[in-house]
């Protein structure tokens, strides 16, 4: 008799709970559009450890077609700030002495598609939480500076690298925009069934080792011609700046850079969006 009255009261909460699971179910995620702000970090020729100390601002904006409960096409926009100096690489000395730095604004436009972890119904107190995994392509533009005597200082112009020049005919000028393929983590949580809030964390593959203005070898403070005053040209004082800190390091062919691999960065967010919804009417079973 327990058993028997057990398993009416079963059929009963399942009963019971049908019209409601209707109901969830009857609300269709379509989409959602958001907005990002975080933290942005740059690794490379200047950060060779993945060294995490020196964060900067980015923001975003995002569209998100959903294909189910599970899959979803995502239209992404950022804008972050990357930079990084040698003063941070106490660990190495000739990284120290190099004494390189460089600071850029980076605009961003990938294509994504996001996969859930579990079904994510907005409208469903069951089904209001996900973690998820992103990947796509990109195309990204970047323009790398630095300080001298506090004047701003665009690196490219300058062909600190020897890029350019008759003496160095396989050094391009590098693009100013450039290839990425991001790859991410996170989490989101749908607030009620119109607002969702998350937390994600991107890293960028790219496919230029020039984020950084630091890339190959030094080409020697003579490919820089002086000023008709027979001063230094900004060029000459910006592609080798060990004089600040001791003895010139900077000598024809010997290494600036590490050119075998692209520079990275990475983006941690907090995200808010606002669900797209329709509604269509349950099935009878």
């Amino acid at each position: 008799m327990k058993k028997l009255i057990s398993v009416l009261s079963l059929l009963a909460f399942m009963v019971s709970m049908q019209p409601a699971t209707a109901q969830y179910e009857s609300v269709v995620q379509e989409g959602e559009f958001g907005l990002t702000a975080g933290a942005a970090h740059y690794f490379g020729d200047l950060n060779t450890r993945a060294k995490v100390n020196r964060p900067k601002l980015t923001v975003g904006a995002f569209f998100r077609k959903q294909f189910g409960n599970y899959t979803a096409l995502r239209i992404a926009a950022h804008f972050a700030q990357l930079g990084y100096s040698d003063i941070y690489n106490t660990h190495n000395e000739y990284q120290r002495r190099r004494n390189l730095s460089f600071n850029s604004n980076v605009f961003e436009l990938t294509v994504q598609g996001d996969f859930n972890f579990f079904k994510f119904i907005p409208a469903d107190p069951y089904h209001n939480f996900t973690p998820y995994i992103t990947l796509g392509v990109g195309v990204f533009s970047y323009d790398p500076y630095a300080f001298l005597d506090d004047r701003k200082v665009f690196l490219r112009p300058l062909g600190t690298e020897g890029q350019g020049t008759a003496e160095y005919p396989d050094r391009k000028p590098y693009n100013t925009m450039a290839i990425c393929f991001p790859f991410g983590v996170g989490v989101k949580y749908a607030l009620n069934d119109r607002m969702n809030v998350g937390f994600e964390v991107g890293y960028r593959f790219t496919m230029t080792d020039y984020l950084d203005d630091v890339s190959k070898t030094y080409v020697g403070s003579d490919k820089f011609p002086p000023l008709p005053d027979g001063s230094a040209s900004v060029a000459q004082l910006l592609q080798d700046r060990s004089y600040e800190t001791g003895d010139i390091i900077g000598i024809e062919g010997r290494q600036r850079g590490f050119s075998k691999q692209k520079d990275h960065f990475v983006l941690a967010e907090v995200t808010f969006s606002f669900n797209l919804t329709s509604y269509r009417c349950p099935t009878a079973n």
